[in-house]
Formats: structure tokens, C-alpha cells, sequence
């Protein structure tokens, strides 16, 4: 299995707590008395299984290998829940069906498509994205990690969720549904064995490099598209049945009320220059709107009037 970060000096051996449920594992033991191997296996088998019964084999961006797609997806999907992208997903490839539509659009008819997904400054990212790939790469996406990370909005996971899903390459990816899996089976109390929970303080939290020995380990024999597939929807299911543990892993941040919020006010911002009207600016919120969004790039100031960005 070839990774994109080495591994720590210790494999799965270390990982000594195995946690199922007993109607999903059938005579499923508790912490301690699993086998590592044992333990990966049944691991394995709550996972397929729950796959091959409940999986969303439906989803747009899981019916195509295009990795111009996928990337739009997985930008898409970045704090974004699946239900919401699937129909701003199917608009935007309408409007934008490859690269090359794409880096010729301008930024408004760009932002136009994705107005109400939020986070806009996603959409500028994946216009120079693709004007990248044109300028760059001769209109294909790269398959190559390093090329993929240096496109605009492309982060690590980005980079390697497009290689797994549209090349099936064997990247290692960890992500919010991916935690909960892992946490969930694997530690009955996060980081149960270390000084600070030892110490009483029960609020210790669980890092990506916590997990990934364990998530490399598992992922072993498995074909990394489906795998991770597979992952990420048991993942959503437990967190449909109560499993609440994002604020369990180090990298949590809660997101902050969106009515009343600095978000809502550059959305009403922007869609309102899209719109070609405009509304009082007047008050702090606003004026930190305006600022915000000028800094990313999506609007600017002609004289005393703002504009959506060319």
C-alpha cells in the first residue's frame, strides 16, 4: 500500500482498543479482547457489509471517472453536506460539462452557477483551477499529487481524493465521516492510554496522525475507490444514528451561526451585484463584507460603485 506520508514507527499493532457494537458485529468482543488481525477483519466485514446493503451507489460523482468531475465534486463537498451539492453538482456540469468551459467562463456566470451553495470563493478557486489545467497541463487534470496540490483550492485531501476516486490510486484519506469510523471501532475513549486521560483529563483529543497508522492498515488489500466509498458512508450513517464524535478528533472547529453572521451577509453581498441590484451596504457587517469579499477576489471597487470580479 503506498501512502503520502510516511508512517510512524509503529503500525497497527499499537492500536489496542477495538469498539463494535454487538448488533453490528455478531459475539463482538470488547476493548482488549480482539486480536489486532481479528479486529481488522471484523472491521472490515461492518464496512462492506453496511456497503453492500446501504451504500449510495447513486451519486453522481460516484458514476464517472472523469477527474474533471470528481474535482468539481470534491470541491463541492468541502464543508458542504452531500445533500445539498447533488443538484448545484448536476447544474454546475451542465453549464460547465469540461476544463475548457470552465477556464473560458467568466467569474460572475462562475459564481451565478454557484450561488447558494456557499463558501463562494470555492467557485473562483475552481475557475483558476481549470484555467491551470488549460494554461498548464494541455486541459487534463493532473494525475500527479504534487501538480494537483499546486492547482488554486487544492489541499492535500483534495489532491488525494481526486487520485483515489478517479484513478483508484491508493492514497490514504481521512475526512469527518472517515473519523467517526474509525473512532468509533477502534476507541472506546479517545486516546484512552495516554498520560493526559490517565490523568483524569477526559477531554483529550484524537489527531489525523492518530488515526492514519490505523486507516493504512485497514485499507491494505482493499480497492481504494470503493474502500473509501464505503468508509464514508458508514461513517454518515453512524452519525445518523447518534454517533456524535467530530468534537472528539483535534482537528473539530464548530461552526459558527450562520443567521446574523458575516457568511450571510457576503452571501446577501454578492447575490445581490450578481443580480445587478443593490441594497443599503451601510453598517459594520456589511462594510466587513465588502472588504472580505474584495480580498478574495470576488468583487471590486470601480469608482464608488462595487462590481463581481472579471
Amino acid at each position: 500500500m503506498r501512502a503520502t506520508a510516511a508512517l510512524p514507527q509503529r503500525g497497527f499493532h499499537s492500536m489496542r482498543v477495538y469498539r463494535a457494537t454487538t448488533d453490528e458485529v455478531p459475539n463482538g468482543k470488547t476493548a482488549g479482547d480482539v486480536a489486532d488481525r481479528a479486529a481488522v477483519a471484523r472491521f472490515h466485514s461492518v464496512v462492506w457489509g453496511y456497503w453492500k446493503r446501504e451504500g449510495r451507489y447513486g451519486l453522481p460523482w460516484r458514476r464517472t471517472k472523469d477527474p474533471y468531475k470528481i474535482l468539481v465534486s470534491e470541491v463541492m463537498l468541502q464543508q458542504t453536506q452531500v445533500e445539498r451539492v447533488v443538484p448545484f453538482y448536476k447544474n454546475f456540469l451542465k453549464q460547465f460539462p469540461h476544463v475548457k468551459c470552465l477556464a473560458s467562463s467568466s467569474l460572475a456566470s462562475t459564481l451565478q452557477c454557484w450561488s447558494g451553495l456557499g463558501y463562494n470563493r470555492r467557485a473562483r478557486f475552481l475557475r483558476d483551477a481549470a484555467r491551470e489545467i488549460v494554461k498548464k497541463h494541455g486541459g487534463r487534470v493532473p494525475k500527479d499529487a504534487a501538480a494537483l496540490r499546486a492547482l488554486s483550492g487544492v489541499g492535500d485531501y483534495t489532491a488525494k481524493a481526486v487520485r483515489v476516486f478517479a484513478w483508484n490510486e491508493p492514497e490514504v484519506l481521512i475526512e469527518t465521516n472517515i473519523r467517526t469510523t474509525c473512532m468509533h471501532h477502534f476507541h472506546s475513549n479517545v486516546l484512552p492510554a495516554c498520560a493526559e486521560a490517565s490523568a483524569g483529563r477526559q477531554n483529550v483529543r484524537m489527531s489525523d496522525k492518530e488515526i492514519f497508522p490505523l486507516m493504512a492498515e485497514a485499507a491494505k488489500g482493499q480497492d481504494p475507490r470503493e474502500w473509501h466509498w464505503a468508509l464514508m458512508d458508514y461513517g454518515a450513517h453512524l452519525k445518523k444514528r447518534g454517533v456524535r464524535l467530530n468534537a472528539k478528533s483535534a482537528h473539530y472547529m464548530k461552526q459558527s451561526k450562520f443567521e446574523g453572521s458575516l457568511r450571510q451577509a457576503r452571501g446577501e453581498v454578492l447575490r445581490s451585484l450578481l443580480c445587478g441590484e443593490m441594497f443599503d451596504l451601510r453598517g459594520r457587517t456589511y462594510t466587513k463584507a465588502l472588504a472580505g469579499l474584495a480580498k478574495d477576489g470576488l468583487i471590486e471597487r470601480r469608482g464608488a460603485k462595487w462590481y463581481v470580479a472579471g
